[in-house]
């Protein structure tokens, strides 16, 4: 039977307007993940969001809570997205590096949340892990401090996803529970997420040997980012700034990045699409260094050099093949 042939006009149209007033807190791509039968799922940032749309391919509808191009660490969240989040059946995120999202979630009632630093095992990097360099104990604190407010409440550094592996690990907890949130499409989850792991699995293996043998082994970059990256392939990041990229370094830094620079043979600075290049440029043209971009992968912008994760990491391969001299 069909029953809406036994409604009144009148009352269909009442029921579309209330419909309407009760939506209006919500975005029309809720509405139509509701109404599609699609698994509702919110991403946190770019990373959570690339996992999420990778392994949920059809049977989901992703929304992001940092829209490209946005700082992921400065965002602050609106009154309306705060209110969508109470609609998503699935929350993915990473504890830690948004306050204002971790805030959010933890009052949002739902059920399903999947934060990424349970699903591997976190680090310590920066001050609480050690520096290899630095001759003089205190001419870097400034940086190390700052390097520690880029760290998660418990001392973590949270940036699992720049290491391919960790990466890997983290997409088979989400696999997992997008299967238990949607048991209906539990094959198509698993299906994907054993695609994803293996695109991963070669990603690593194109960094061990891309990196395998270069001239050196250090790097500078603006943003204390890739601390995982490092400590996997053997390299050594040194950092201009921790948590805010465009910060002024200090002048006992940029004395010790100078040094290391000539002791290592580093022949560039890193600086990073979602920030200005100011620093990294005054930096290397006060020690003769070249400048180069290495994508800590937090947005996917016109700037991007690629459009997803993968072809970014490859992008980043290339450029600390360039840099460290890689034979």
């Amino acid at each position: 039977m069909n029953v809406r042939r036994l409604i009144p006009t009148a009352t269909i149209a009442g029921a579309v307007a209330l419909g309407m007033v009760a939506l209006s807190a919500c975005s029309s791509s809720d509405a139509a993940t509701k109404s599609g039968g699609k698994l509702a799922v919110t991403a946190s940032f770019y990373p959570m969001q690339f996992l999420a749309q990778e392994i949920g391919g059809d049977h989901v509808s992703v929304t992001t809570l940092t829209k490209p191009g946005v700082e992921p660490h400065d965002l602050e969240l609106k009154p309306r997205q705060t209110a969508q989040l109470g609609e998503a059946d699935v929350i993915v995120y990473l504890k830690g590096i948004q306050p204002a999202v971790d805030k959010a979630i933890a009052q949002s009632g739902v059920q399903n949340t999947v934060d990424a630093t349970t699903l591997t095992t976190m680090e310590k990097h920066g001050t609480e892990a050690g520096h290899a360099h630095g001759d003089d104990d205190h001419a870097d604190e400034e940086t190390h401090a700052a390097e520690d407010e880029e760290a998660s409440a418990d001392g973590n550094d949270p940036h699992i996803w720049l290491d391919p592996v960790k990466f890997a690990e983290v997409a088979k907890g989400v696999g997992a529970a997008l299967e238990k949130a949607d048991p209906d499409h539990a094959a198509a989850y698993k299906k994907n997420t054993a695609a994803l792991v293996t695109k991963l699995d070669g990603l690593n293996t194109a960094f061990e040997q891309g990196l395998a043998d270069t001239s050196t082994k250090t790097f500078i970059t603006t943003h204390a980012a890739f601390g995982y990256l490092a400590e996997r392939y053997g390299l050594e990041q040194e950092a201009i700034a921790g948590i805010d990229p465009e910060a002024e370094p200090s002048p006992a830094r940029v004395k010790e990045l100078e040094t290391i620079a000539k002791r290592d043979k580093v022949s560039t600075v890193f600086f990073e699409t979602l920030a200005s290049d100011k620093t990294a440029k005054t930096l290397a043209g006060d020690s003769g260094l070249k400048t180069d971009v290495l994508d800590p992968l937090e947005g996917i912008t016109d700037k991007s050099k690629g459009a997803d994760y993968v072809e970014v990491m490859r992008s980043n391969l290339a450029a600390l093949r360039k840099a460290l001299g890689a034979k």
